[in-house]
């Protein structure tokens, strides 16, 4: 059974917070919505207030921006899934979104059902939601840096390699650790590692990594 979870939405766009409203309760067997914000610091009183699971977080917005209420977020209340629902396509906005911790990068102009799916896949698993047409965009982004370029070449060792291999497939820690028979503390170490060989902050960076290097 899947378990509950409580959301917030933060998005100066009366429109389009009604459009997740509607989206939310389409999943009300998983989803339900407990608070709704219009600017940056409304928001994290709700989140502080409300200590939601899950926060559905516009980036750019009027006053605060978008960014920097992720970050506050992610430092104050680092277990919380926040996941950027934006009309960015920009390489610039999406690499600072994800280096400040987001779960997730999600374009508005996205179909419902589709926009729907990668919530609930965040929200359930703790996989990383990224828009399809995204992907290469990140691809080319990380390949600017000064990554190695094999994982020869970071020194991971065969199980990290294993690890990396699960995570370019999208899947939680929970998933690799029951694919590879080890516990799921064990992934988490494994993944901050492979992220400090590949010179990555997040997940998703290191999946990008893996699908441009492996």
């Amino acid at each position: 059974m899947n378990s509950m979870h409580e959301v917030v939405i933060i998005d100066d766009h009366p429109l389009f917070r009604q459009g997740l409203k509607d989206l939310i309760a389409m999943a009300s067997d998983q989803l339900v919505l407990v608070g709704e914000a219009d600017n940056g610091k409304d928001g994290l009183d709700l989140v502080r207030r409300l200590e939601p699971s899950v926060v559905l977080l516009d980036l750019h917005m009027k006053g605060m921006s978008g960014l920097d209420t992720l970050k506050e977020i992610k430092t104050h209340h680092p277990g919380i899934t926040t996941i950027m629902i934006t009309v960015s396509d920009d390489a610039e906005n999406l690499t600072a979104s994800l280096r400040a911790g987001a779960d997730g990068y999600l374009l508005k102009d996205m179909a419902p059902e589709a926009l729907l799916a990668g919530i609930l896949k965040t929200s359930e698993t703790g996989a990383m939601a990224l828009s399809d047409n995204l992907v290469n965009l990140l691809v080319v982004s990380l390949r600017e840096d000064p990554l190695p370029k094999t994982k020869e070449a970071a020194n991971l060792t065969p199980q990290e390699a294993n690890v990396l291999a699960h995570l370019k497939e999208g899947k939680s820690n929970k998933q690799i650790a029951r694919d590879l028979h080890i516990a799921e503390g064990t992934v988490k170490i494994h993944v901050k590692r492979i992220l400090k060989k590949i010179h990555v902050n997040s997940r998703t960076q290191a999946a990008v990594w893996a699908v441009g290097n492996t």
